[in-house]
């Protein structure tokens, strides 16, 4: 599932409504001083102070993505998205990003499975501007049947443009529908065709309705911004707005029956240039309080497809030379069960059968022979380095943030991370190897090309 592919820090205390609780890191990298707080209508706040250049990144998430709609309306989440930039009481369509721009910043939004996010970068001086703007169709938002018909009409033909018109997107969307049989994750984000040509007013405003509340969003801002400022500007524009009291206490997810049979796929397409073999297994993900075996799975992944010095890369690609690609992945910021992945393209030459069976050995191979203590330590080095670059990227910085918080971690699981990923041994990556890389958990296809008259 490649689109589900691809600090060291003290401990946060619990913040009471209105109380302000801040957090150093420094141990393994620059400060990174983080302050949150919650509104008394329940919505998050956090706070990401980084004076170095005049800029602001102001975000607001919602605890919302595609694994929360209603059966049979996939895709109703992004519309929802689209239609935001569509006019409330007091903005004109299109008027919010004409402001934004006007004032020299940028914005978008974008939807994932289990969140929904809007956001722009500006100037610091202009936060309050956005604040008033968000906080306003955050509740005011209002539509036209024309806007339904327009913008259902836009997200088919990007669902043409990314998905249909690509047979890469089509077998991922096999593939994750093969993972995943009863969780939303199994439906593509953008929706099923046939139920996105469905969508209509109702279905987005009930969604809107829902779960566009400041009791469901968290408010994330980054950048050259005074903590204290940030918290009478949120009272000002999200404080007054009143909390949704029929809020589900516990996001409504359908649950995903144990898998004890490997399952496989081939996809053919004519379109298909390059073919290549794919595998998920289902995998656990970063749960609040308990990273490690994560960070162990997150490891493994660069281990054993990182790069061209990773394992596979010099077994597939450089000694047997069976692959001109190979990789692994895993991302374990998800509220639910995620995947580990592999993917290997074949040589010239080399069928798909031979070079699944190669990628099988070579990953035999590596669990017995253990991992290479000097390679781990270089990755780990990797990542301290990343750590310090990552200090200078004020959007990732805060979507670091956002995508934790509405994924069911926490401001110390952020940021105790890194710490913990340093810590990892290399039986610990053997151990969480061997626990997940089963096949009766596992979904393996071949995307091929179709010749002329099959």
């Amino acid at each position: 599932m490649i689109p589900r592919i691809a600090l060291a820090a003290a401990v946060l205390g619990a913040s009471l409504s209105g109380a302000v609780a801040k957090t150093q890191h420094g141990a393994s990298g620059p400060d990174d001083l983080v302050t949150s707080f919650a509104l008394d209508n329940g919505m998050e706040v956090v706070v990401v102070e980084d004076h170095r250049v005049p800029v602001v990144q102001h975000m607001v998430w919602y605890r919302a993505g595609s694994a929360d709609e209603p059966v049979g309306q996939s895709g109703v989440a992004h519309f929802l998205e689209h239609l935001l930039f569509k006019g409330t009481d007091t903005l004109a369509p299109g008027e919010l990003s004409a402001t934004v721009a006007a004032n020299g910043g940028r914005d978008n939004a974008f939807t994932s499975y289990d969140y929904t996010a809007y956001f722009q970068r500006v100037a610091s001086d202009r936060l309050e501007l956005m604040m008033k703007m968000e906080s306003d169709r955050m509740v005011n938002l209002r539509l036209s049947e024309g806007d339904i018909v327009t913008e259902r009409e836009v997200i088919l033909e990007e669902r043409n443009q990314r998905t249909d018109n690509n047979p890469r997107a089509l077998f991922g969307e096999q593939l994750n529908a093969a993972q995943y049989l009863n969780h939303r994750y199994g439906q593509p984000v953008i929706g099923w065709r046939h139920e996105m040509e469905e969508l209509d007013m109702a279905d987005a405003l009930s969604f809107y309705g829902t779960y566009y509340a400041p009791n469901n969003a968290i408010l994330v801002v980054s950048g050259d911004v005074d903590p204290a400022e940030v918290k009478t500007l949120a009272e000002t524009y999200y404080g007054v707005i009143p909390a949704n009291p029929d809020l589900p206490v516990v996001r409504q997810r359908s649950k995903e029956p144990p898998q004890n049979a490997e399952r496989r796929l081939i996809y053919k397409d004519p379109r298909v240039a390059q073919p290549y073999v794919q595998r998920s297994y289902l995998a656990p993900e970063r749960d609040a309080g308990a990273q490690e075996k994560a960070a162990a799975l997150y490891l493994l992944a660069e281990l054993l497809g990182g790069g061209t010095t990773s394992y596979l890369a010099n077994a597939l690609q450089f000694d047997q030379q069976v692959a001109v690609y190979s990789g692994a992945f895993y991302n374990g910021v998800s509220l639910d069960a995620t995947s580990f992945d592999f993917l290997i393209v074949p040589a010239d030459g080399v069928s798909m059968e031979d070079a699944e069976a190669a990628l099988d050995a070579s990953v035999t191979q590596f669990l017995e022979e253990g991992v290479d203590p000097d390679q781990l330590e270089r990755i780990k080095l990797q990542l301290r380095a990343s750590e310090i670059y990552a200090r200078d990227n004020v959007d990732g910085i805060a979507n670091r943030y956002g995508r934790a918080l509405t994924s069911g971690l926490t401001i110390a699981d952020v940021q105790v991370w890194p710490q913990i990923l340093q810590s990892v041994t290399p039986d610990e990556i053997i151990a969480a190897a061997h626990e997940v890389l089963r096949p009766e958990v596992s979904v393996t296809g071949w995307m091929m090309r179709q010749e002329e008259g099959e």
